[in-house]
């Protein structure tokens, strides 16, 4: 967004991969608005300058969101199914939590044990929290 200037285009190829609400949509919009900035959609007839080409953005903004929801329905309910059957545990974790507090014992600092086992300083104060 930083990039564009007045009168240049912003091509998309389709609205749904723009925004990922029916607000964001709206926001982007009328930023592209304020700087001057055109719309095009590759794959749709997208022309914001009249009253109907707006409508149909917004159409097409709603039916996107709604899309996106109904992914991610049905997204949680296949982890909920794979976790009901103990499939879904998550990931592997990638710290070893005795090493860390053994290593904590001895007198060394979140940051050193961070460095010495290769994993993020956040990682180290999770385990020591625990």
């Amino acid at each position: 967004m930083e990039f564009l200037r007045p009168g240049d285009t912003l091509i998309v190829t389709r609205i749904d991969r723009l925004a990922r609400s029916l607000r964001d949509l709206q926001n982007i919009v009328h930023e592209l608005r304020e700087k001057g900035v055109h719309l095009k959609a590759t794959e749709q007839p997208i022309d914001t300058g009249s009253a109907a080409g707006k409508a149909f953005l917004s159409m097409l903004g709603v039916f996107g969101e709604f899309e996106n929801n109904l992914r991610r329905e049905r997204q949680m309910e296949g982890i909920n199914a794979a976790k009901a059957r103990g499939v879904y545990k998550g990931r592997k974790p990638s710290i070893k939590a005795d090493e860390v507090r053994r290593l904590h014992k001895v007198g060394l600092g979140a940051t050193a044990i961070a460095k010495k086992l290769g994993v993020g300083r956040a990682s180290v104060y999770r385990v020591l929290t625990r």
